[in-house]
């Protein structure tokens, strides 16, 4: 079941779930709309290795903008640090930056209940496309849970800014 906006602000109040910064001017009917930060990386490697840490650069949006390439993953994170103890969050893309083609998260959208921090956002651009730091970029929806909750607390646990692939660390634990 899929929060409504009205039931995000009460549920952000009673503590259960963690936007900060939090501008109930952001909700959407059910959503909470998300910003773009200030920071953007991308691999420096041609070839990317899951066995490995790969090279990564992480550089300020500049206020006059960024220019995202096509063939390209730049990995952002949201203004926002968010999380829910009691909740799933969920990260879409807004329809109007879609509607770019750009796409804000490619693969990973579910972020797991307990975890807390800035959301990494996977940007790819159809075309070129110019961002700009602070751009309303996504939204996040909450959606209830059935069952015993297990409250995540893995290798992503309290980002800031965006955070580079560590699926390396997956080998080291066979």
């Amino acid at each position: 079941m899929i929060l409504t906006g009205p039931e995000i602000a009460a549920q952000f109040k009673l503590g259960a779930i963690e936007i900060t910064p939090y501008d109930e001017a952001r909700l959407q009917p059910n959503s909470c709309d998300v910003h773009l930060g200030e920071k953007i990386g991308w691999y420096t490697s041609e070839v990317l290795d899951c066995a490995r840490p790969n090279p990564f650069e992480t550089h300020s949006i500049p206020p006059e903008g960024m220019l995202l390439e096509p063939d390209r993953i730049y990995l952002a994170s949201t203004r926002e640090k968010i999380g829910s103890t009691e909740y799933v969050p969920i990260l879409h893309a807004r329809s109007s930056t879609g509607r770019l083609g750009l796409f804000v998260h490619c693969t990973a959208d579910l972020i797991d209940i307990g975890s807390y921090g800035q959301l990494t956002l996977q940007l790819h651009a159809v075309q070129q496309t110019r961002i700009y730091p602070g751009l309303l970029i996504g939204q996040v929806t909450f959606w209830a849970t059935q069952g015993d909750i297990v409250l995540y607390s893995g290798k992503y646990q309290g980002s800031e800014g965006p955070q580079p692939s560590l699926v390396h660390r997956d080998f080291e634990t066979r």
